[in-house]
């Protein structure tokens, strides 16, 4: 091989392992935020003081991504700021908001399996919304994925009773709100790019949840052990806004559907970390219902790549 062609091969080939590396951290980042979350429960603070504290801090870091991706772009229309506003209500604040209600009743475990059922929400949602057909092998991988983690969740309806079933029904209504975001933010992605437009929806959940805490709290709730301001501080950062950045540099080197694939870490992670920070039982119910969400999710994933017959 010429010398010009072996480098060419060689720049790319770490150019693949780089993109393989920012999907997996990232995904690793991402699954984080379920142990931080767990973690300053422990110090009496509730999801509306929480998830206030995440997003304050994430503000600045959302307000700086959403300039830089502004610059020298035409200025937003109307229908344009009614869509980051409908978006960064549904998509990011609300979906937040459930989730950190969830978690106080769940398993980290849990919760992730049931956030990783999103892309079968997509698609179900594309079928309500638009009438586009699902594949017989795609029915196939949901009904999978939905059995394992109606397993875990029998475990944990044992141990918890119905503290279970309220903190399941929040977490599964927070990834029908993400998915919603998913289906809705297609043209707007077009227009705006993606950076831009995670950047302003953040931003906008980001005020909705400091908003949230003024309405329902009085300012004295903001008196916290000095442990949830640094585990909301390392929640805004390393398990949200650097993640966003990985995956999307990830992306743009190794694809959408290889960066996808790759994050199917993301359970496995949480259910390490919680089982080595937390302290959550890893049983063998948690373990089959993992091991049946993940293959329901790779058989969906890969069927719904394949083009119709």
């Amino acid at each position: 091989m010429p010398p010009a062609q072996l480098s060419q091969a060689l720049a790319a080939r770490k150019n693949v392992a780089t993109g393989l590396l920012l999907a997996l951290f990232g995904s690793i980042a991402f699954s984080g935020k379920a142990i931080i979350v767990k973690l300053a429960y422990r110090y009496g603070v509730d999801a509306v003081t929480l998830i206030m504290y995440r997003m304050l801090f994430a503000l600045p870091i959302f307000a700086v991504m959403a300039w830089w991706a502004s610059r020298g772009k035409p200025p937003l229309t109307r229908n344009d700021w009614l869509g980051v506003l409908g978006l960064g209500f549904t998509g990011y604040y609300l979906a937040s908001f459930l989730d950190f209600a969830g978690l106080a009743y769940i398993s980290a475990s849990l919760e992730r399996l049931i956030l990783y059922l999103n892309p079968t929400l997509v698609v179900m949602l594309g079928w309500a919304l638009y009438g586009r057909g699902i594949r017989w092998g795609q029915a196939v991988g949901m009904l999978i994925s939905y059995c394992g983690v109606l397993l875990v969740f029998g475990h944990e309806a044992n141990l918890q009773g119905t503290n279970a079933a309220l903190g399941t029904l929040l977490v599964f209504l927070s990834a029908v709100s993400y998915a919603i975001y998913l289906v809705y933010s297609g043209e707007l992605v077009k227009r705006l790019g993606s950076l831009r437009l995670v950047g302003l929806a953040t931003t906008v959940a980001c005020l909705c949840c400091l908003l949230q805490f003024v309405v329902l709290r009085p300012m004295s709730a903001a008196v916290v052990a000095p442990e949830v301001i640094w585990l909301s501080i390392l929640n805004a950062t390393l398990c949200t806004a650097v993640p966003v950045l990985m995956v999307m540099m990830a992306i743009e080197r190794i694809g959408a559907g290889m960066t996808a694939q790759t994050g199917m870490v993301g359970p496995l992670s949480t259910i390490l970390m919680g089982v080595w920070i937390l302290g959550e039982p890893f049983t063998v119910w948690v373990a089959a219902g993992t091991a049946l969400v993940i293959t329901g999710i790779f058989v969906f994933t890969q069927l719904a790549r394949r083009p119709a017959a």
